[in-house]
Formats: structure tokens, C-alpha cells, sequence
């Protein structure tokens, strides 16, 4: 079996089994099993990061979110609501191994012209980038860190 490689997340216990030829995670978001691929060893830890440590309530959260953007229809790894569920914060994974770069914060901006949400997330599971709307709506800054749930909506 093929083992992924540490992530800068803390580690989680995971259902994950042999279907046929296929590795499955369990995906405690979507109640299913999905197939084990690099990106989703990522999304599963981000998101379990997410509820664990800041205090992200799971219901609150959509994973494998269609978007339509101009007229395409797109795939968000995961979005997250507020309790009236408008949409605070977009969520895009990749493997450990891709590189995050302009092409990567480009793509989560093009589903945000949809989203309209006013925090992003990239992550690769080593390196997290996070970044808030300016209160003039003008752009993005970056963030040191990933905001606890209760600071999305201040």
C-alpha cells in the first residue's frame, strides 16, 4: 500500500479499506467512502483540522462543491457557511506534492467570482495559505494564520 507522506496537520484516525483494486477514505463529510487519492489525504486532514482544532462546526461545511462560473460548471474542494448558510470561507486542496503557485490562488479567485466569500484557503497539507477580503472589498491580505470559526464572522 501506498503511504502518504506527514502533512503539516495533525494526524487523525481514519477509516480507510481496500475496495477491490480502489484505497477508500471515509469521509465523515459526505457519509461515504471516496477513493484515496493524494488530494483527498489533504482535503480529509485540512477539514478535520478545521473542526478539531478551530472550532469549525461540521455541518457547516460542503465538500466537492459545484460551482458555476461563467457559464462552466466547477468543483470546489470544500466551502464553508455561517449559520444562516451564506458562504464565509473556500476551501482548495492539492497533493503534497504539487506545488502551490499563482496558477493555484488564481483558480480558488475564479471560483470565488461565484462563491463571493470573504476568506480562501489553499493548501497542499505542508504549506497553508489563508487570506481575508480587505473591508474596502478592493482584494485580498494574506494571513498568518487560519482563523478560528467564531473570527470568519467578526
Amino acid at each position: 500500500m501506498r503511504k502518504f507522506p506527514e502533512l503539516n496537520i495533525p494526524a487523525y484516525p481514519f477509516r480507510i479499506r481496500q475496495s477491490g483494486s480502489l484505497r477508500v477514505i471515509w469521509d465523515e463529510f459526505r457519509k461515504k467512502y471516496v477513493a484515496l487519492t493524494p488530494e483527498e489525504w489533504v482535503r480529509q486532514h485540512i477539514l478535520m483540522y478545521l473542526v478539531n482544532e478551530l472550532q469549525y462546526p461540521s455541518g457547516r461545511m460542503a465538500v466537492e462543491m459545484a460551482l458555476q462560473v461563467h457559464g462552466t460548471m466547477l468543483r470546489c474542494d470544500a466551502l464553508v457557511y455561517d449559520a444562516q448558510l451564506k458562504p464565509l470561507m473556500l476551501i482548495e486542496c492539492k497533493a503534497p506534492d504539487i506545488v502551490i503557485t499563482n496558477d493555484t490562488l488564481l483558480q480558488i479567485a475564479r471560483y470565488n467570482q461565484t462563491a463571493g466569500v470573504n476568506y480562501l484557503l489553499v493548501t497542499n497539507g505542508i504549506k497553508h495559505y489563508c487570506f481575508q477580503r480587505k473591508s474596502d472589498q478592493s482584494g485580498f491580505v494574506s494571513l498568518q494564520q487560519i482563523p478560528l470559526y467564531k473570527e470568519l464572522q467578526s
